[in-house]
């Protein structure tokens, strides 16, 4: 996560942060987003270190649409049932040109926390891209493992993605896409 803010956010800038998953288990993302003018809420589905908002559910944010600037995930998404439904919370509460940075695991052990339920490649990041209508900046997966012990059996899929500024069309196909239908091309009738 260090890297990524190094290399996408400006520290002169005032941005919003919001961090999915915030539960600090063993380390936090906060001390991350420490400049003046960034604004870091951690949210989590259970009170405790790290966690500013407590959310009923992983799929509804109690948080405006378009009001945040840059939303993170660090080691949560493996741990959503219907991960794709959080993502789209995540681009509705993002505003137009905000970016998700998110981190999942690639392989690695199963830890239930409740519960642990998917693994992440680049090609589910694109996934995720498509289906969001969002871009994915870039995607990079750490194949090989690590030299500490302890972190060696554990890699992670890590991706930037960048809500578009929407237009009527994409508010449209964001609204059919989160009932579940798209929008598809309509064949002009052959007589």
């Amino acid at each position: 996560m260090s890297s990524l803010v190094r290399d996408h956010l400006d520290p002169g800038a005032s941005i919003s942060v919001l961090d999915i998953g915030s539960y600090d288990v063993n380390g936090s993302y906060r001390s991350l987003f420490t400049p003046p003018g960034w604004r870091y809420t951690g949210v989590d589905l259970a009170e405790g270190p790290g966690v500013d908002v407590v959310l009923t559910s992983p799929y509804k944010f109690p948080f405006a649409s378009g009001s945040q600037d840059l939303v993170i995930s660090g080691q949560a998404f493996e741990h959503v049932e219907y991960f794709w439904l959080t993502f789209l919370e995540m681009l509705r509460v993002l505003k137009p040109g905000g970016m998700i940075f998110l981190i999942a695991p690639s392989r690695g052990p199963e830890h239930r926390f409740p519960q642990d339920c998917w693994r992440f490649y680049p090609d589910g990041y694109r996934a995720l891209a498509k289906f969001g209508d969002c871009d994915l900046l870039q995607v990079s997966t750490d194949w090989e493992p690590h030299q500490d012990p302890d972190s060696g059996q554990w890699g992670d899929t890590v991706g930037v993605f960048r809500k578009r500024p929407e237009g009527a069309r994409s508010r449209m196909s964001r609204l059919l896409i989160s009932l579940g239908l798209a929008l598809r091309p309509v064949a002009a009738e052959v007589s």
